[in-house]
């Protein structure tokens, strides 16, 4: 296999400061668009961020229409249903306001609404046909109002596909949005247990995207247009990964600890924006790839300080509870890299041996979950070990995360990571 000596390093563009979601209006007007759909978390309508967009809008005279039928964890037919709603509306551009649902909700329905086509032609293979987006779409603003899934710096959109019981995505340079508004008055009513969930999610993206497979072990593509958005681990997606990494670690415990706490948010806010510009470019692994049937096979539970009717695993909670079992595996294939990301999580890890990266970077893990009230494993969000084949099989279609792992991945190595991580502490 020839391997590749060359990554991309596709820039976000993003604004950060406390009351900037009040330049939308002028920044629509700047890009002379007509008509905007903005896509709406339910549960903001209320609150002064939906106020102060639709004032900016009215001050600018952009012609907009709001949409608000987000799920909270998007599925194929709620994606289908938001790009039908755009395409019959006639929208010049699209902003987004909410948390990673949101967001990626508004990239599928700007990307089919721009280039129509059959529902899994833009899908990630093996689930979908994996097709390269033709081209560039219309402008996207996105404003999260969640600290963790950095939606608003990359080109990945992730949805269920409730047929297959799977998780998976769309990815393209193409699906990111023109433009984050980072403002730290937009998470200011958001529950500690949201914030805690969310906030994980940061640590795992920048830890897995700086323990990934390194971009030049991954295969040489024919074309430019080819290379994958999540190339691997690189010098410049190290930077921001290791950056997101201290700043969550300092501040997420403040930021749970206490919702008025303008410091803490601000800065979650912007380690969720770094980290997502790290993995926007390197992209995650592991974690992420076993989450996704965690969170599409649950029954029977409902996280506490989550406002939901139904059951689910947060996303932030998902990806966490398999990571301390992850890293214990990868670490041998760079234990110098699962050192330094303990230690940019605090840890002293002055005496450390390289035989000790996996164990020293799994309790620095644990040691955030506990302070953050997360369940003690898969266990404790009703798996069982008879369960395990099934996620592992939710797993293994997930090939353009697994192949990112450092270490090579197959059928029992799932299953050990899955029976380590039922319980962990």
């Amino acid at each position: 296999m020839q391997t590749d000596k060359v990554f991309q390093m596709s820039a976000s563009n993003i604004r950060f400061g406390e009351g900037c979601t009040s330049e939308i209006g002028m920044d629509l007007r700047a890009l002379d668009v007509r008509r905007t759909m903005v896509l709406l978390d339910p549960g903001l309508k209320s609150l002064p961020i939906a106020e102060v967009v639709r004032d900016s809008l009215k001050q600018q005279q952009i012609d907009f229409e709001i949409f608000d039928e987000i799920s909270v964890e998007p599925t194929d037919a709620s994606f289908q249903h938001a790009a039908a709603v755009a395409a019959a509306g006639g929208f010049d551009s699209f902003v987004a306001v909410g948390g990673g649902s949101t967001i990626d909700t508004a990239k599928a329905a700007n990307l089919y609404a721009t280039w129509p086509a059959e529902f899994r032609r833009y899908v990630n293979a093996p689930i979908g046909d994996g097709q390269p987006v033709p081209g560039p779409l219309k402008p996207l603003i996105a404003v999260p109002t969640t600290a963790g899934t950095g939606s608003e710096t990359t080109g990945v959109a992730v949805f269920d596909f409730t047929a297959q019981k799977a998780k998976t995505g769309i990815a393209s340079r193409y699906l990111k949005p023109t433009l984050g508004i980072i403002d730290s008055n937009n998470t200011r009513s958001l529950p500690p247990a949201v914030a805690a969930s969310s906030g994980l999610d940061v640590l795992s993206h920048a830890l897995e995207s700086y323990t990934a497979l390194p971009f030049d072990q991954r295969p040489k593509p024919a074309s430019p247009s080819l290379r994958p958005a999540y190339q691997g681990a690189n010098p410049i997606s190290d930077l921001w990964c290791l950056h997101a990494l201290e700043l969550m670690g300092e501040y997420l415990p403040r930021a749970f600890a206490d919702p008025s706490d303008d410091e803490a948010r601000s800065n979650m806010l912007l380690a969720s924006a770094i980290a997502g510009i790290g993995f926007g470019n390197a992209g995650v692994h592991l974690p992420h790839a076993m989450s996704y049937p965690v969170a599409g096979m649950v029954k029977g539970f409902r996280p506490k300080g989550f406002d939901v009717d139904h059951d689910m695993v947060p996303h932030g909670m998902s990806v966490i509870l398999s990571t301390p079992a992850v890293v214990r595996f990868t670490a041998a294939s760079c234990p110098q890299r699962h050192l330094r990301a303990a230690a940019a999580l605090g840890a002293d890890v002055s005496n450390a041996n390289p035989s000790d990266a996996g164990n020293v970077l799994a309790d620095r893990v644990i040691h955030f979950m506990k302070r953050m009230d997360m369940p003690n494993g898969l266990a404790a969000v009703g798996y069982t070990a008879t369960q395990i084949p099934d996620l592992v099989a939710g797993t293994l279609p997930q090939q353009r995360l697994t192949k990112l792992s450092p270490s090579p991945v197959h059928e029992s190595v799932l299953t050990s990571l899955f029976q380590e991580s039922l319980k962990l502490w």
